[in-house]
């Protein structure tokens, strides 16, 4: 048996049953394998007095330290975070409330490996608890772990400490692993371990009898993220306001949504978009197989679940260059890179409207992004590094 203490700070609760959703869909996965036994350790930040006092803060706090979600057995400690310090702090916080919550759970039933699920602060926290309790210590790279943390004057030392420390290094696409090697570790030590999709619920729906149903005469984009500006959600605006007749819907919720709101006002498309604010993750396959093409003008990515899921359910994507892009539009039929510009989007959405391919091959792109598969590869870079320490 092997038994897995996977660390992850990106896990949905009841508070943000979204967030992190597919650490959670990896971690049953890999649960469900025969021969694995896996506990979670889900840690929650949470401000210093008076600041977690506002809603979202109390609701977190309340949240059971342990309980079952999904079949998992997740603890959630907490740790103070400190604001204006950069997250210079938040490993050191966060080591001293697992330290506890850690010892508890080996005394239940020891563990043979750490696995954490994102880079920061996880991962530097489970090079020390590895250290503590004499176990291998795998972190994964994501996006803006690396990309965001890395590169924080407060906190990049502590990202490459990790890195160079960790037993393995996981990264979920080739960009992303070349972003690592880049902090000075060698490009060797690190697998891509890409992402995966219930192929069963995101697939091909009847298009037209879907978009009927939300109403929409005409092609539909769908944009879906977090309404913040690494998003690139106001690039897809503007291309949109170059395309008549072409109904925006945008998926997220974020400090950008009055921004976004004001921006269509401005480009005269206020009625041609919708924002359609957070929504839950079940009904995303329904969305995507309404869309023509989803639309994402990303800064900066790892390998977005967005791109894999709107392809499974047969929905070409437009994306920029950003991480694993290449990885996933792989085919004219994915769709197009473009650079994150109004017009570049704007031609690329065109193109790919005029093509209009067949949804079963433009699903064929990710017919590999399974979580079967996912969990296969976990449970053998995991076991791997448990032999070569014992």
């Amino acid at each position: 048996m092997l038994n897995i203490l996977t660390l992850s700070s990106l896990f949905p609760d009841a508070t943000r049953p979204n967030f992190g959703i597919f650490v959670e869909r990896q971690t049953a996965a890999l649960a469900a394998r025969p021969g694995v036994a896996v506990r979670v350790v889900a840690p929650v930040g949470l401000p210093v007095w008076p600041l977690a006092r506002s809603a979202m803060f109390r609701a977190q706090a309340a949240l059971p330290l342990r309980e079952e979600w999904g079949g998992l057995d997740v603890s959630r400690p907490r740790f103070t975070t400190l604001p204006g310090t950069g997250g210079r702090f938040h490993v050191a916080a966060l080591r001293h409330a697992l330290v506890p919550v850690l010892d508890r759970l080996r005394d239940e039933q020891r563990f043979d490996v750490i696995d954490a699920s994102f880079f920061f602060p996880d991962g530097p926290a489970a090079v020390a608890l590895g250290r503590r309790y004499g176990v291998p210590v795998s972190i994964k790279a994501r996006g803006a772990d690396i990309h965001y943390w890395g590169h924080r004057p407060a906190t990049r030392h502590q990202v490459a400490r990790a890195a160079s420390l960790a037993d393995g290094l996981l990264a979920v696409s080739d960009a992303m692993a070349d972003d690592v090697a880049a902090l000075g570790i060698a490009r060797h030590r690190i697998r891509v371990h890409h992402t995966g999709v219930d192929q069963a619920r995101f697939q091909p729906i009847d298009r037209v009898a879907a978009k009927r149903d939300l109403g929409v005469v005409g092609p539909l984009v769908l944009s879906l993220g977090a309404l913040i500006p690494r998003k690139g959600h106001g690039v897809v605006i503007d291309a949109v306001a170059r395309l008549p007749g072409v109904t925006l819907m945008i998926v997220g919720e974020g400090p950008e949504r009055a921004a976004l709101a004001a921006r269509a006002e401005r480009a005269g498309v206020a009625d041609r978009v919708r924002m359609m604010g957070a929504m839950p993750h079940a009904a995303l396959p329904g969305l995507l197989g309404a869309a023509d093409v989803m639309a994402l003008a990303s800064a900066s990515e790892g390998l977005a679940n967005a791109w894999v899921e709107s392809l499974a359910c047969g929905t070409p994507i437009v994306i920029t260059p950003a991480g694993g892009a290449a990885d996933v539009v792989t085919s004219r039929a994915a769709g197009r890179i473009a650079q994150p510009a109004p017009e570049a989007f704007a031609t690329a959405i065109q193109e790919v409207l005029r093509q209009s391919p067949d949804p079963w091959t433009t699903r064929a792109a990710v017919r590999d992004f399974t979580w079967p598969a996912n969990a296969a590869a976990l449970h053998s870079h995991l076991a791997e590094l448990v032999g070569r320490c014992r």
